[in-house]
């Protein structure tokens, strides 16, 4: 899956690698915290893809330190995590 001579190719490869190994529990976060909250869930699910995005064409120019660009799509993971946890929580009847 690798090539031995070329970092860019391999660096493409583990950005989308990565990005497929947390697709799923984007996909869960979002449609379970959309709903209850569909709007901020929704949101949130846009910040998380640009800065996705951002992360993938930082780390595609070969220089792994550029992908730091992206990490803004935290904020957009943590919102979701939020909204799911509320979601849950009245389920739940706790608040």
């Amino acid at each position: 899956m690798y090539s031995d001579n070329n970092i860019v190719f391999n660096c493409i490869q583990r950005a989308h690698g990565n990005f497929l190994e947390n697709y799923p529990q984007f996909l869960f976060l979002l449609l379970v915290g959309g709903l209850s909250h569909p709007r901020l869930s929704s949101a949130g699910g846009v910040i998380y893809l640009v800065g996705r995005i951002a992360y993938a064409l930082g780390y595609s120019t070969g220089d792994p330190q550029k992908r730091m660009r992206g990490m803004f799509m935290h904020f957009g993971i943590l919102t979701l995590v939020y909204t799911t946890a509320h979601f849950a929580t009245n389920l739940l009847g706790w608040f």
